[in-house]
């Protein structure tokens, strides 16, 4: 595993345990070369999930953008990076285990807004204005009067 920092090639493993229900590996890791520590996940290759996109188009489910998706909602607001992940991973497990083969890619927005206003609304409503493109203030108002009447 190649340093991060300094880009040597040789890194010790100092601890490595199972997260994600088992579906990936984390390993906290040493530079041989200058000694800083960083941490890696592996995940365990799976049968690719398909996304359906709502032209009808598929493409190989990326949960780097549903990770960016959410860090965006997320942009400045009080959620750490562990929050962050912890939300996508399960996000990912519920799907593969829901799903074998091909997923509508609006369920995964559904998922990614649930979760959101689980979390933190205002993360929530941001993600909701894109993920439904609001047209028009209305739009945006109804939204935030919903939210408000589930609270």
């Amino acid at each position: 595993m190649k340093c991060p920092y300094c880009g040597y090639n040789d890194t010790k493993v100092l601890d490595s345990r199972a997260v994600n229900e088992g579906r990936s590996i984390r390993r906290r890791r040493e530079c041989l070369s200058c000694g800083r520590r960083f941490t890696t996940k592996e995940y365990v290759e799976e049968s690719p999930l398909m996304v359906i996109k709502r032209d009808g188009r598929r493409e190989i489910f990326d949960r780097e953008k549903v990770r960016h998706g959410v860090q965006l909602a997320c942009n400045k607001r009080p959620i750490s990076t562990e929050m962050i992940e912890n939300l996508v991973d399960r996000i990912e497990s519920q799907l593969r285990d829901e799903y074998h083969m091909e997923v509508p890619a609006q369920d995964i927005g559904e998922r990614v807004m649930q979760a959101l206003r689980d979390l933190d609304e205002i993360a929530y409503v941001r993600f909701a204005s894109v993920y439904r493109k609001f047209q028009d203030i209305e739009e945006f108002i109804h939204e935030l009067r919903e939210l408000d009447r589930r609270s």
